[in-house]
């Protein structure tokens, strides 16, 4: 299966690597979606460190919501994009069994052992305009079964 932003990702890291991806690197591809450079920024600045724990996640929960002021719409929609990745990042670390994939139209999505797919760029998006589904609780239930 072929990652078309998997190879876009590369050629920006490596020009080398451009071309059909065949079977991504799970690695590679986890190392990709968490990047969340402005999620990261964000957090940063106002004195956290993400360190792919659920306990980030509570602690992003915390987080004063100011990018829901900012009138470019593109900042609220950007961070809740990196949310929902770095959502998907600690339940791919910490889940036994989950796993990215990216679907057809090429939205990544987490594989859960049981089969059931998360979109979590949608949870994403959703904490940052509303604040919900809280990340924390969308871990909690999934890390209890």
């Amino acid at each position: 299966m072929g990652f078309a932003f998997l190879d876009r990702w590369r050629t920006r890291r490596d020009p080398g690597t451009a071309g059909p991806s065949g079977t991504p690197d799970p690695g590679t591809l986890d190392e990709m979606l968490s990047e969340c450079a402005m999620l990261r920024e964000q957090a940063s600045d106002a004195g956290l460190v993400l360190d792919d724990s659920a306990a980030s996640l509570q602690a992003l929960d915390q987080l004063m919501p100011g990018w829901r002021d900012d009138p470019d719409p593109e900042t609220s929609e950007g961070l809740g994009h990196d949310a929902g990745l770095y959502l998907g990042t600690v339940i791919v670390h910490s889940i036994d069994g989950a796993r990215w994939q990216q679907l057809p139209d090429g939205r990544p999505v987490v594989v859960l052992a049981s089969g059931r797919e998360l979109d979590v760029v949608a949870m994403g998006q959703g904490w940052a305009a509303e604040g919900s589904p809280e990340l924390s609780a969308v871990y909690t239930e999934l890390d209890s079964g």
